[in-house]
């Protein structure tokens, strides 16, 4: 996939392609979205199109602004193989990118190039930087070695340092507007404002549901690492040193849990914006959401049982379950205590 295939990402593609037409290349990005997979497929469109063999390049261009998607160095960074090209994700057990991890990452890109125009790095979910790890890469962020281009990628860019924000260039892909929501994360939200309709502060019903959402979770785990098994390294080289391969379970298993946590993180945000449209229902504002408006007739009807500060209060409610995920708070335990403090009537 190159640039011109991407089409769900708002106008921050056709930014990012002219400010490289104008050969005005940060040194350091920060790309935000709702969608981490969408973040990363931007970098590593980026990436390719700074090293390809064979680039997109119009009469007056500077540098190239899309990538042919087929040379060998598209197809390396396309695998994860590329040489040059380092990608940093959160450490498996606390969730969190340490310090050794940029330090790691400062060593590597301070290495000559093997055989690629830009040395690359990119850090993934970098709300997740320790505050020790974050300090530790910000003389290497503000300064980074000649020919090098970083790229942050974050979903909740509000959880960076401001000495960490001041450094990057910020391009917005995508946007709260755009929301999308697959079926099982409507089906949920079904399930959830009809359990509202018909029973309000029913203990059972609130049970039943909560056992929804973790069988829900628990199939999407699982999904989640059969997909990033079959796409790791492990799967595609046998004979590799020890270290290596333990570097790469490692990789994995923060892959894993951090890809994990941020569909955790939607699915809880699907519920975030229903309860929305019920709070503007309490204040007489219209509150339709783009793919939310099929629930028009429960969300009035829920609205109609409690008042605007219980709404308002519903809204705090989730948004502190979903901040107390961030820590190493029992999953189960979070989100009972968040459903059973639900005012719905």
């Amino acid at each position: 996939m190159a640039f011109a295939d991407i089409v769900s990402t708002g106008p921050g593609v056709e930014l990012l392609q002219r400010s490289l037409r104008r050969g005005r290349l940060g040194h350091a990005y920060l790309l935000t979205g709702n969608h981490l997979e969408e973040l990363e497929e931007v970098a590593r469109n980026l990436i390719k199109t700074l090293n390809c063999d064979q680039p997109v390049m119009e009469s007056g261009d500077i540098l190239p602004s899309d990538c042919c998607d087929q040379c060998l160095n598209c197809r390396k960074v396309i695998s994860g193989g590329h040489a040059d090209v380092r990608w940093v994700r959160p450490e498996s057990k606390s969730r969190l990118i340490l310090t050794d991890q940029i330090r790691s990452l400062i060593s590597q890109i301070n290495l000559k190039a093997n055989d690629a125009r830009f040395k690359c790095a990119v850090i993934v979910a970098a709300d997740r930087l320790k505050v020790e790890a974050a300090n530790a890469f910000l003389k290497t962020l503000e300064e980074p070695p000649p020919d090098c281009v970083i790229i942050l990628l974050s979903t909740e860019p509000q959880r960076l340092l401001d000495t960490i924000l001041s450094r990057c260039l910020r391009l917005t892909f995508g946007g709260g507007a755009d929301m999308r929501f697959d079926e099982r994360q409507l089906a949920l939200i079904e399930s959830f404002a009809q359990m509202a309709v018909d029973h309000g502060s029913g203990l059972l019903d609130r049970y039943k549901l909560l056992g929804q959402l973790l069988g829900l979770l628990e199939e999407m785990k699982g999904a989640v690492a059969e997909q990033l098994e079959q796409a790791s390294p492990l799967r595609r080289y046998d004979d590799v040193e020890p270290k290596l391969k333990e570097q790469w379970e490692n990789e994995l298993k923060a892959g894993v849990e951090a890809e994990y946590r941020r569909r955790r993180g939607e699915m809880l945000l699907a519920l975030e914006w229903w309860l929305r449209d019920v709070w503007l229902r309490t204040l007489d504002i219209g509150g339709e959401l783009l793919q939310l408006s099929r629930f028009d007739e429960l969300t009035a009807k829920v609205a109609g049982r409690i008042d605007a500060e219980s709404a308002l209060e519903n809204l705090r409610t989730i948004e502190g379950t979903a901040r107390l995920l961030h820590t190493n708070v029992q999953e189960s335990l979070a989100l009972e205590v968040g459903f059973l403090k639900l005012k719905l009537g």
